[in-house]
């Protein structure tokens, strides 16, 4: 029997032992790596040798989906394997996009999860599927990458000035960035359109 040789990404260190201690009691199933941070996947899957990557979204240095689409680029080979507690049908989307193998919910009962690496690993594509229903319908994200951008940097509160040195735009051009976003968000405001897009995945 081929032994799977999985890394752990999740900020939270009591949840990777728990998820090492069930992966770990199954026999076909290796826990060769755990990092609390998305930046440090890339290099932990290379020196470790990880055939599949399962990874949580928010964490520091780089989100999931960003660890995932650095997995794609640079190591092709292995596969990931999204677990998280935001099950946002917009994160579906992004992590998809980004090259995810699979995309479940951390309450996921182990022996699923556990099939669910497996089934990666072989190649296949892995979606929680009330997730994937929800994803059907309701829609792309109507955010330009732009507004995207805007919108995530306002989810601190950062005025407009502080907003547009970080992204590089005049305060002109966020102001007009934003006012877009509170548009299709149908926000009031450009806290409330953060909240919104930030509730639906889309940043």
């Amino acid at each position: 029997m081929e032994t799977i040789k999985l890394l752990l990404a999740d900020d939270q260190a009591l949840v990777r032992g728990a998820l090492a201690a069930l992966l770990d009691l199954e026999p076909d199933l290796q826990v060769v790596a755990q990092v609390g941070r998305g930046d440090a996947v890339v290099d932990a899957a290379r020196s470790s040798g990880a055939q599949v990557c399962l990874l949580d979204i928010e964490m520091p240095g780089a989100d999931g989906i960003e660890a995932a689409a650095q997995i794609a680029r640079e190591l092709p080979g292995v596969r990931s394997l999204i677990v998280t507690t935001f099950g946002r049908p917009g994160y579906l989307r992004r992590a998809v996009d980004a090259g995810a193998s699979g995309f479940v919910v951390k309450d996921t009962p182990a022996a699923e999860l556990a099939d669910a690496v497996r089934r990666v690993h072989a190649g296949l594509r892995v979606i929680d599927p009330t997730l994937a229903t929800e994803s059907l319908t309701s829609g792309d994200s109507p955010l330009t990458p732009r507004e995207s951008e805007v919108l995530a940097a306002a989810l601190s509160g950062a005025t407009v000035a502080t907003i547009a040195a970080q992204v590089y735009l005049s305060a002109g051009t966020v102001r007009n960035h934003l006012s877009s976003a509170i548009g299709k968000t149908g926000a009031a405001t450009r806290a409330e359109a953060a909240r919104i897009a930030h509730d639906r995945g889309w940043i």
